[in-house]
């Protein structure tokens, strides 16, 4: 592993840093810390940490011998120094008398002890940093060292790497516990240059950042070296199809599997518990899932107790999906993803039995599964949260086939995966947390790029929702998609093309797992007396305003279908599907024909759960009506341009924002379908009797 300490970068830190009030010392923590993180082999996502003892002020005026140490959760690649929390030194270093702490005890010891009581909790290994006499302490998760000590003779491969530069501590959960037996074997070799910690990481120390971090490469460079030695095939694959073929692709995989790790709400009628997944297709991914051997190592458990939070103690096995099969391998997943839940309500119960104490179950659902022939999916209740999911998983995928490789891989014992996976900070953590109300669904928008299926897809994102932008101009779709942010998925789609919506639901599916809203914005609007328009003309505003819609809803029921979760189609009806207007016949009759398709599909599909709503809406800033358009109507009927635009009852203007709202609401009601929501500000001519 490379050094990547540069003296240029290390004095832009102390520059940049030191301007934003941070000394010397803590720049370098930092910049070093950076270094550690930009490293998906030593860490990830908001795992590891470090630590620098400096002195501090206080509000108050008095200096303090303080531990900053990284805060808890926080990103290693992108902290900088308010990422910190400076903890008084000196009444955490008088806790190492202590016979015991317990967990309640030592969470509140994270924050009685901060230096500013804004700072963010310090990071849980906080007393093992501090029980530490050196000024630099780095931690990380390193691939290279975790596959070395998961293995039953770990601690002596261990010795045998390191002689005596590295102790090695025995296996204890994080916290208390673990801080005291670390400093008890530094104590006992006051020498040593840093720490293993048996089935858990590794710890280096220094007089100086540069130190601790190249300490740090050094011995993950001696580790990676080892691993290189005596090695032996891994993962020899299992029977599978034999044509490449004969596995189905993953557009048609992604929503078996994630209907069948939803779970229905029981408080809720017609509420669904849905996952997003992030799909890993890469050769060591296939491999490991494919393995003759894959149910006894990828149930082994965790190559880390930090992983344990994310992915659960073990992942999802399904067999190869193959193509032409689908039916049988989706009630195969189903049963398989029962089974799982069923396992892990046994696991709750059966170790929490054993602790005697109080816990509340995690959703019993899985975050990682391993697919023969395909590779393995991250599920998480975001985007973000599968892609942290599918990252740890291909990362424990090296940790294994590294460990296999040189020896056999063993992880910590299950009641050592519980105390860690339902440790009481972790509990606390989960009664605090409230979900927003479309938190694990997708949704796709057409006609995105324009003003109401950009403001519809603002307000799904704003409710939680994974939100894909499709539009025929993909450049508008990117901006659009841009300005939502997270996670938002810009897609090219020309609604009156087939083959097109075909390849952009594909590509909702590829990138989330599935679909559960579809809102069905995308239109133009043509002019006309009707008995003098062109039949051409007639025909392109079908293509569009009715079979557009048709095509969407074909393309979303077909996904739903295969997850077996139900769903909810939206459609923009428009007021002329109602209440049609003096020579736009050429708009208003597919769009009335639209709404009726959107009551042949509540009535087709409500036994399967999937929902039909429309919105009929006027008068909206829009690519429909321009601001050229507003004002030339404002001019022929002799009124303002405000005057035309309030023109209803309410005597308000109707924005895009008011549409994106009555989707939204339509999205929300579990038990309405067949629906038509006006929103014109008022207008008895175009109210549904």
């Amino acid at each position: 592993m490379q050094s990547w300490w540069k003296d240029a970068d290390a004095r832009r830190a102390i520059s940049v840093y030191g301007a934003l009030g941070a000394g010397e010392g803590l720049a370098l923590r930092a910049y070093t810390t950076r270094l550690l993180g930009r490293e998906p082999a030593l860490v990830l996502h908001g795992g590891g940490n470090t630590s620098l003892k400096t002195e501090m002020e206080d509000l108050g005026g008095e200096t303090h011998e303080v531990l900053c140490v990284k805060g808890s959760g926080r990103d290693m690649g992108s902290i900088d120094p308010s990422g910190f929390a400076a903890v008084k030194l000196v009444p955490l270093r008088k806790l190492r008398t202590l016979q015991d702490l317990s967990d309640e005890d030592m969470a509140r010891v994270q924050r009685a002890y901060l230096l500013d009581p804004l700072s963010p909790d310090p990071s849980v290994e906080f007393l093992l940093h501090a029980f530490v006499p050196h000024r630099y302490v780095d931690h990380t998760h390193a691939n290279a060292v975790l596959a070395l000590i998961d293995q039953p003779n770990g601690a002596e491969l261990a010795g045998e790497v390191y002689g005596g530069r590295l102790g090695v501590v025995p296996y204890h959960r994080p916290g208390f516990g673990l801080a005291r037996k670390a400093a008890d074997v530094l104590d006992a070799a006051p020498e040593v240059e840093g720490l293993i910690l048996d089935k858990h990481g590794i710890f280096t120390f220094g007089a100086t950042a540069r130190e601790a971090y190249e300490r740090m490469i050094d011995m993950v460079s001696l580790a990676e070296a080892r691993l290189q030695r005596g090695r032996k095939a891994v993962f020899k694959a299992a029977a599978l199809p034999k044509a490449k073929a004969a596995i189905a692709p993953l557009t048609e995989v992604a929503p078996i599997l994630r209907g069948a790790c939803s779970l229905a709400d029981h408080k809720i009628e017609g509420a669904w518990r849905r996952p997003v997944l992030e799909f890993r297709g890469g050769e060591a991914g296939r491999a490991f899932a494919g393995g003759k051997e894959a149910l006894r190592y990828a149930r082994a458990g965790v190559v880390t107790p930090d992983h344990v939070i994310r992915i659960k103690p073990w992942p999802l096995m399904v067999p190869a999906p193959v193509s032409g099969k689908l039916d049988a391998f989706k009630i195969t997943a189903q049963r398989a993803a029962k089974e799982f839940i069923a396992d892990y309500k046994s696991y709750f119960e059966r170790n929490a039995a054993r602790l005697g104490q109080p816990r509340t179950m995690l959703d019993p659902l899985p975050r990682v599964i391993l697919v023969p022939g395909l590779g393995l999916f991250g599920l998480g209740r975001s985007k973000a949260d599968a892609r942290i999911a599918a990252d740890i998983a291909e990362a424990a995928v090296a940790v294994i086939g590294d460990a296999e490789a040189t020896g056999e891989f063993q992880s910590i014992g299950e009641l050592e995966m519980f105390e860690c996976e339902y440790w009481p900070p972790e509990q606390a953590k989960l009664a605090r947390t409230t979900e927003p109300p479309l938190a694990g669904q997708v949704a796709a928008i057409t006609g995105a790029g324009g003003a109401i299926g950009a403001a519809t897809a603002r307000a799904f994102a704003a409710a939680g929702a994974e939100v894909a932008l499709l539009d025929v101009d993909a450049a508008a779709a990117r901006a659009k998609a841009e300005a939502v942010g997270g996670s938002a998925l810009a897609v090219a789609c020309d609604v009156t093309d087939a083959t097109s919506v075909r390849a952009a639901f594909d590509k909702v599916v590829e990138t989330f797992g599935g679909l559960d809203i579809a809102v069905s914005n995308a239109g133009a609007a043509w002019q006309g007396r009707i008995g003098e328009v062109e039949e051409a003309v007639l025909r392109q505003s079908f293509e569009l305003n009715f079979y557009g819609h048709q095509r969407v809803a074909q393309a979303a029921v077909r996904i739903m279908l295969a997850q077996s979760t139900g769903g909810c189609l939206l459609f923009n009806v428009s007021k002329q599907a109602v209440n049609p207007g003096p020579n736009f016949g050429p708009y208003g009759l597919p769009k009335a024909a639209t709404l009726f398709l959107v009551r042949q599909y509540a009535l087709d599909y409500g036994a399967d759960g999937i929902r039909a709503n429309a919105v009929n809406a006027d008068r909206i800033r829009s690519g429909l009506l321009t601001d050229d358009f507003i004002k030339a109507r404002s001019k022929a009927r002799g009124l303002s341009e405000k005057d035309y635009m309030s023109g209803n009852l309410l005597q308000r203007e109707v924005t895009a924002e008011d549409v994106a709202q009555a989707f939204l609401h339509q999205a929300l009601e579990l038990k309405t379908t067949g629906d038509v929501t006006t929103v014109d500000g008022g207008n008895i001519a175009a109210a549904l009797r």
